[in-house]
């Protein structure tokens, strides 16, 4: 098969949707499919065309910015090459260009397979405002012109007014969760690097407002009562995160209060994380909003035997509730959220649960099965 992916950020940017799309990718490019991602040059040292692990990449010039979106001229030329090149097109939302590669989709008879990660709710602002209401627009366009959305879980689906209303065109296919293998002798030496002392709280994700890590903190205080030592390490982006800046300026006191407790590990390689889940006792996602529909790092911190407490958020709250590894908590309480942290800790053999038990609902392979019939259904060859 010849497979045209686009999203607006790709990697090195690091986000759910970007890790998704990797391995998505390069799943399939391992199997022997052509595999391009369109995107953004977000960054103007990275280069206009690229292969990483076998996939293609096309990063069109960004001319300008609004709030987190790019404009890219030559984005419509690139698209029209690339769709003459390839068989099916895999488009991840939100994004303000999908309706015109749907466009192209529908117009060239290929199949045009929406995958809706979440929706987009910018920080309050005119311009953001405007910004959500036009790639809300868009969004709406690319359904009406695909001819399958794929939804991370049932759950999600049910509850997402945008897939509700196009519930017609969904396909339930579970994320791609992979960890990568590391010896002993790594996790005990991550541990010797950071100094770890349990029990520890681990959180991984950019220092994003919809990320919730003022739940974290505000909880410290319950935690701290009960286990003086306790400490948080936080694995993620943390310093000059897109559009975040006002965000990290308001934590900012909280983040020196607790200093003595809170470590920014900054962004990790996929080695790293395989040996930061292990060396925590419990992972959190105290996510805010419907920005955040899954959470994949709560499977890959079960992968290495860590339970999770999660917001009760359609989507987000599946992991723990699927696996039983973990617990769900009313979202933005952090009275809970601290409840919920001391249990695990206090009981923590209660969640968990065997490493086969959690790849047999998750992993990158299943998710690449998935596609793959679903492309077939759809008529594309290879």
């Amino acid at each position: 098969m010849r497979i045209l992916c686009a999203l607006t950020y790709y990697r090195p940017y690091t986000s759910g949707l970007t890790i998704y799309v990797e391995r998505l990718a390069r799943g399939l490019a391992r199997r022997g499919h052509h595999v391009t991602v369109l995107t953004s040059q977000y960054d103007p040292s990275l280069p206009k065309h690229e292969v990483i692990d076998g996939v293609r990449v096309v990063r069109a010039p960004v001319l300008a910015r609004i709030s987190k979106g790019v404009i890219m001229p030559t984005f419509g030329w690139l698209a029209t090459r690339l769709a003459l090149e390839h068989d099916v097109m895999s488009l991840h939302l939100p994004q303000f260009d999908a309706p015109g590669l749907a466009l192209r989709g529908k117009v060239l008879k290929q199949p045009v397979v929406l995958t809706y990660h979440s929706d987009l709710k910018l920080p309050p602002g005119m311009l953001n405002q405007v910004a959500n209401y036009v790639v809300h627009a868009a969004n709406q366009a690319a359904a009406a012109l695909a001819t399958r959305i794929v939804a991370y879980t049932q759950d999600f689906a049910d509850h997402s007014p945008y897939l509700r209303r196009w519930r017609n065109k969904v396909t339930i296919i579970p994320p791609p969760v992979e960890v990568a293998e590391v010896p002993e002798a790594e996790i005990t030496a991550f541990r010797r690097r950071w100094n770890v002392q349990r029990p520890v709280i681990g959180m991984a994700a950019r220092l994003a407002a919809e990320k919730g890590v003022e739940v974290l903190l505000d909880a410290l205080p319950r935690i701290l009562a009960v286990h003086p030592t306790a400490q948080v390490l936080f694995a993620g982006q943390h310093e000059q995160v897109l559009g975040e800046e006002a965000y990290a300026r308001r934590l900012a006191p909280l983040f020196e209060r607790f200093r003595d407790h809170w470590t920014f590990l900054g962004t990790l390689n996929p080695r790293e994380m395989a040996a930061f889940f292990p060396n925590l006792d419990v992972l959190v996602v105290p996510s805010l909003n419907s920005t955040e529909t899954f959470g994949l790092v709560q499977v890959e911190a079960m992968l290495c035997g860590t339970p999770t407490v999660a917001s009760n958020l359609p989507g987000v709250r599946q992991p723990p509730l699927m696996t039983g590894m973990g617990k769900v908590v009313p979202i933005g309480d952090s009275a809970a959220l601290a409840e919920a942290i001391l249990e695990i800790i206090a009981q923590r053999e209660r969640y968990v649960r065997p490493r086969e038990a959690i790849t047999a609902l998750f992993s990158t392979e299943r998710t690449i099965d998935e596609y793959e019939r679903l492309f077939r259904e759809l008529g594309v060859a290879g």
